[in-house]
């Protein structure tokens, strides 16, 4: 199946996470992707979707001769592995993992639980909704990137305010944005998922295709 092709997923998630970020798009490198992120704890991001024991040494080794702190390595190999290729200057960040979901376009977006209400709006191809309470308080949110002609969305940003976890809010923000990707004319959607978000997704059907991790080069 095409949702088997994981470094084109890798691909199409590093530029809808350049778009809903309001990133630049990744610029092509030897060994991959680049994303110019420009935050103090994440000056660039390298994403791999091929990668294996000599593209993620040469990629580290070109990040180590320039010096620069706070530059990721983001692959589809499970962070024992890459541990192993890289040297001392090097910090795991938190597991992250692969997954993907077909969207139907005839699924409509669920109501928002009793007491919430749901504010949803787009803006330069990515939409956002947010699940408010009477008093305008923001419990949950989430948004999706879906380029022009892109087929697949991304995923992204998924929060639920602690004080409202264990009520469904994740569900209905996923479930939104998913109809809200088919409706722009995605077939697929994929996202990055943390070790907490990964049983939501599980259970709302999405796939696990393998893992997402990254490695910081001097983290502050």
């Amino acid at each position: 199946m095409w949702t088997d092709d994981v470094p084109g997923l890798i691909r199409c998630w590093a530029a809808g996470y350049a778009l809903s970020r309001d990133l630049p798009p990744p610029d092509e490198e030897p060994w991959g992707l680049r994303l110019d992120v420009g935050l103090p704890h994440q000056r660039a991001r390298h994403v791999l979707p091929d990668a294996d024991e000599v593209t993620v040494r040469k990629v580290a080794r070109h990040i180590e001769d320039t010096g620069e702190p706070c530059v990721w390595i983001k692959t589809g190999l499970p962070n024992a592995t890459v541990a192993a290729l890289l040297g001392p200057d090097w910090t795991p960040n938190d597991p992250g993992y692969l997954m993907s979901t077909p969207v139907r376009s005839r699924e409509p977006a669920p109501p928002p639980p009793a007491g919430y209400t749901a504010v949803q709006g787009s803006q330069h191809g990515v939409t956002r909704i947010r699940l408010l309470t009477p008093d305008g308080t923001e419990a949950a949110s989430g948004q999706v990137a879906l380029g022009r002609g892109a087929t697949v969305a991304v995923v992204d940003r998924i929060e639920t305010h602690p004080d409202h976890r264990r009520r469904g809010l994740g569900s209905v923000v996923v479930r939104t944005l998913t109809a809200a990707a088919a409706s722009a004319g995605a077939g697929h959607a994929v996202l990055s998922a943390s070790p907490e978000g990964r049983a939501l997704y599980t259970a709302l059907g999405w796939r696990f295709l393998g893992p997402f991790g990254s490695f910081i080069h001097r983290a502050l």
